[in-house]
C-alpha cells in the first residue's frame, strides 16, 4: 500500500467540500475493520483510506496549511499504514466507567505484547507495540496502544486464497479469542496485503 503524499490530501476549501461524502465513505469502511476481542478491546484495523481521512481531520481542526506542518502530519500517520506484508491497528482498551478503567489498566499491564493474530495453518504471530514510543510502564498500561503484526510471505499468499484468520488476547487479566475472525473484517484485512 503506498504511503501518503501532498498529493494526496485535499486543500482546506476541497475538503470542505468534500468532507460529509469522505466521511460517510470512511465510517462505512471502518465498519470492516474493527473487531472486538472480548468485552473490553477492540483492534481498529488502519489502512491508506482511514489515515487519509486522520490527516485531513487534523488538518481541518488545526487549520494547518504550511507544508512544513503538512509533511509532519504525513511522518506521523504514514506509519500506520500497511506496507503489503503486515497489518496496522489502533488497540484499545474499552470501559465506559473511568474508575473501572483506570482500575483495568493497572491489571493489563503489558496485555499489548499479548494480542495475536494467526493466519489458519500457521503459528500465531504477536503484535510488535508501540514503536513510536512506549506507552506503557510498571503499573499500568495506556488505553490506547499502536499495533503492527508482521506475516510471512507463506501467511500472505494464505490470506490470499481465503483462509480463516484468528485473533485473540492471551493476558492472565484478559484471556479472550476471536476465532474465526468475521468474513467482511477478514476480506477487508486481506486487502492489506500485496
Amino acid at each position: 500500500m503506498a504511503l501518503l503524499t501532498r498529493d494526496d490530501l485535499y486543500s482546506l476549501e476541497q475538503y470542505a467540500e468534500q468532507r460529509v461524502e469522505m466521511r460517510a465513505a470512511v465510517m462505512q469502511h471502518k465498519k470492516n475493520r474493527q473487531l472486538h476481542i472480548g468485552p473490553h478491546a477492540t483492534l481498529y484495523f488502519e489502512d491508506r483510506l482511514t489515515m487519509l481521512y486522520q490527516i485531513q481531520e487534523m488538518l481541518r481542526v488545526e487549520r494547518i496549511f504550511e507544508a512544513d506542518a503538512i509533511q509532519e502530519e504525513l511522518d506521523t500517520y504514514n506509519p500506520l499504514v500497511p506496507d503489503g506484508s503486515n497489518w496496522k491497528a489502533t488497540f484499545m482498551i474499552e470501559y465506559t466507567d473511568v474508575e473501572e478503567r483506570q482500575q483495568a489498566l493497572t491489571q493489563m499491564v503489558g496485555i499489548e505484547q499479548q494480542v495475536w493474530m494467526q493466519v489458519e495453518g500457521f503459528d500465531p504471530v504477536h503484535a510488535i507495540a508501540d514503536e513510536d514510543l512506549e506507552r506503557s510502564d510498571e503499573e499500568k498500561t495506556s488505553a490506547v496502544h499502536f499495533l503492527r503484526f508482521e506475516l510471512t510471505a507463506e501467511m500472505v499468499e494464505a490470506v490470499r486464497t481465503g483462509v480463516d484468520i484468528n485473533a485473540g488476547i492471551d493476558h492472565h487479566n484478559y484471556t479472550h479469542s476471536s476465532e474465526p475472525i468475521p468474513r467482511n473484517i477478514r476480506d477487508s484485512l486481506a486487502g492489506d496485503l500485496s
